[in-house]
């Protein structure tokens, strides 16, 4: 019998994603010959990567009209009363991808008529180091060689792997934005940000949403402070179950029915319209033939130095591949950093993982920089925290506060290593330390050095600063 083997198109470039990985494709590698590779994200197949289809974008544009809706719950309080009557779920979706879907198709149409991009909608995969074959959804086979490779396939939703699961419909991130209607009753697995994010959007809008997680705590991986209060504002939000998991999960009930095994052994059913998989994300490094590359991967993540190179020097990787992040703006950093070495192999400069922050769009918002508090005293022997409540400042009164915090992490000589708020504005208020963590402004400079508007709720962080119990500093 005889094999055909497939014509090879050469080129001096091969970008695998079209995530953060699109933007390096500018007038900057206009005199490159380029082969684009992009399967399609999301139900929709769509161009342009995770967070603008299916991540970062259209959950934020879901969360802001839910926290809209969230301030009926809060303004009684206060001595106003608001009423929530009804979210217009098909209005508010097509005004989200009605934006967003023009984007991405844009997007598409744009690279097909870059002269010197030949965009390949397929998936890609390595027969050796340098040459890719790319498997239309027709069926058919284009391969390339190429000089050079930026592997940019991020990541995807974990499958739940429970009996039953492949009988029913489970949601993920891809898929339930949407939905044709907004689900009566719902169901979340998992703890993490996704879980808390679209609990908000959906509780909001006036889902009954109960959340299960096989951990005692949400948001764990945040200081263990933010975790318990998240779980406990939470708890009296809607009902959430923890140490519970999964069992099965199978057609019943409202839709779905979903069994559960406490710590104590005893089994639970859970009963929901639908069901949200919200349990973590997996990098997209199978499926690429890497082994064949002889491009080192571990536990599902490609392994880059500090140059965003892997294993075969000609090939690199960023975003969610690669990175334990999968932040969008750690993406877009590491993708400025491969584009630089692309263009001065000769002076190649490293990524910057120092001071990264990350929010959580949910009611409360969280956000955070550098270590947690029990990161920090594994390290070091002289570490001052402080908790600082949002109603110990003039706009905190203002607010009726008494849930909210923010946490500060140093160093008795002054230096920041950690930030943690929960509550209004969190992913603002992170931002002026982790500009002082990004430059090493001491905590004492930082709080006396500048203006801080009176009463702005910004004065949370500077008492926060000014309570850290450090050394004062010789004039």
């Amino acid at each position: 019998m005889v094999v055909e083997t497939p014509q090879a198109t050469h080129h001096d470039l091969c970008i695998i994603g079209s995530g953060s990985a699109n933007s390096l494709i500018d007038e900057s590698l206009e005199h490159l010959s380029i082969a684009q590779v992009e399967r399609g994200v999301g139900s929709t197949g769509a161009f342009g990567g995770t967070c603008l289809n299916v991540g970062c974008i259209p959950t934020k544009m879901y969360a802001h009209p839910a926290t809209l809706a969230a301030s009926a719950w809060d303004a009684s309080r206060l001595g106003v009363d608001l009423e929530f009557h009804r979210a217009h779920w098909g209005q508010i979706r097509d005004r989200i991808f009605g934006r967003i879907d023009q984007i991405s198709s844009g997007g598409r149409q744009w690279r097909h008529q870059n002269e010197n991009v030949t965009l390949l909608e397929g998936e890609g995969r390595f027969v050796d180091a340098h040459t890719l074959d790319v498997t239309s959804a027709t069926g058919s086979t284009r391969r390339i060689t190429a000089d050079r490779f930026v592997i940019a396939t991020g990541s995807r939703p974990r499958r739940l792997e429970v009996p039953g699961a492949d009988e029913i419909t489970v949601h993920t991130s891809d898929d339930i934005m949407r939905r044709e209607t907004l689900p009566a009753s719902l169901i979340i697995l998992g703890g993490g940000f996704i879980s808390a994010e679209f609990a908000h959007i959906f509780a909001s809008f006036g889902t009954r949403v109960q959340i299960i997680n096989r951990s005692g705590a949400l948001l764990r991986q945040h200081d263990a402070e933010i975790s318990q209060r998240f779980t406990e504002i939470m708890g009296r939000r809607l009902p959430v179950h923890l140490d519970e998991p999964v069992v099965s999960v199978a057609r019943g009930g409202e839709g779905v029915i979903v069994r559960t095994k406490d710590a104590e052994g005893v089994e639970r059913e859970h009963t929901a319209e639908a069901l949200l998989n919200a349990t973590g994300r997996v990098p997209n490094s199978d499926g690429l033939g890497l082994d064949a590359a002889g491009v080192t991967v571990e536990n599902g993540r490609v392994v880059v130095d500090e140059h965003q190179r892997t294993s075969q020097p000609h090939i690199f990787a960023l975003g969610d591949v690669s990175s334990p992040f999968q932040l969008k703006h750690v993406a877009n950093h590491e993708a400025k950093v491969v584009q630089h070495n692309l263009l001065h192999s000769e002076e190649p400069i490293a990524v910057n993982h120092e001071a990264v922050p990350a929010a959580v769009f949910g009611h409360p918002q969280v956000a955070a920089v550098g270590l947690t508090e029990s990161a920090a005293r594994e390290e070091f022997d002289d570490v001052v925290t402080v908790t600082q409540p949002y109603g110990s400042v003039a706009y905190g009164w203002a607010m009726e506060d008494e849930d909210h915090f923010c946490k500060l992490v140093a160093r008795r000589d002054g230096a920041l290593l950690g930030a943690h708020i929960i509550g209004p504005e969190a992913s603002i208020l992170i931002q002026p330390l982790v500009q002082a963590m990004a430059t090493g402004l001491d905590v004492r400079t930082m709080a006396t050095g500048q203006y801080w508007i009176h009463p702005a709720l910004t004065e949370l962080v500077e008492n926060a600063l000014l309570a850290l119990p450090v050394d004062r500093k010789e004039p």
